[in-house]
């Protein structure tokens, strides 16, 4: 594998093979290896609930335990100390089959105590859709996020072989493919989640 260079990523967005919109300053966002994507305007965070853990093989839907929250132009969202919170990127991406990506939250970021996407690892290829990040706040002092701010980038990486069944496949439980909003776990549609009885000695 071989991570895509500024010059093959400003190639790909060229023919179309990687779609990205809207990349509205390509000139600040392309970098070396990689491509700044924008923070949107959706967030989603924990509810205060009064049950002793989120149980994947409760019945209960999980999304139930969240809220969102819309910031308006020019308005801050503040992640405070330990919380967890879920956005998505302004951006829409869209991979081909010969290609898969990962986000990392951007260093200057990092410094502020905000990590991004930690836990995602790569993005499939054939996927589309805005991509949900998890965002936590490990540091000691609130931080304002603003919409159309960028917090983190997007690597492309080479396969040795495009995908016999790229993300989307009906082969697969895509379960994210097209999202345009954060979109809570999924977990119960995992399907050692629904044949829960193997769980069972």
């Amino acid at each position: 594998m071989a991570i895509l260079s500024d010059k093959d990523i400003k190639k790909h967005l060229e023919t179309g093979e990687i779609v990205i919109e809207p990349l509205e300053n390509p000139k600040k966002q392309i970098q070396p290896s990689s491509v700044d994507l924008r923070i949107g305007n959706e967030f989603k965070g924990f509810k205060i609930i009064r049950k002793p853990c989120i149980d994947p093989m409760d019945k209960t839907d999980i999304d139930s335990y969240m809220e969102s929250f819309y910031i308006g132009e020019g308005e801050p969202f503040i992640i405070h100390p330990g919380e967890f919170a879920l956005a998505t990127t302004y951006e829409t991406v869209k991979l081909p089959d010969n290609l898969v990506a990962r986000v990392e939250g951007r260093s200057s970021m990092g410094r502020l105590g905000i990590t991004m996407h930690v836990t995602a690892g790569y993005i499939d290829p054939g996927f589309c859709g805005r991509i949900t990040l998890e965002i936590s706040n490990i540091g000691k002092m609130p931080v304002a996020l603003y919409t159309g701010q960028r917090v983190c980038q997007i690597v492309f990486e080479t396969m040795t072989s495009p995908a016999e069944k790229p993300y989307g496949h009906p082969d697969h439980d895509s379960k994210y493919m097209g999202q345009k909003s954060p979109q809570t776990s999924k977990i119960q549609r995992d399907y050692e989640i629904i044949n829960g009885s193997k769980f069972k000695g």
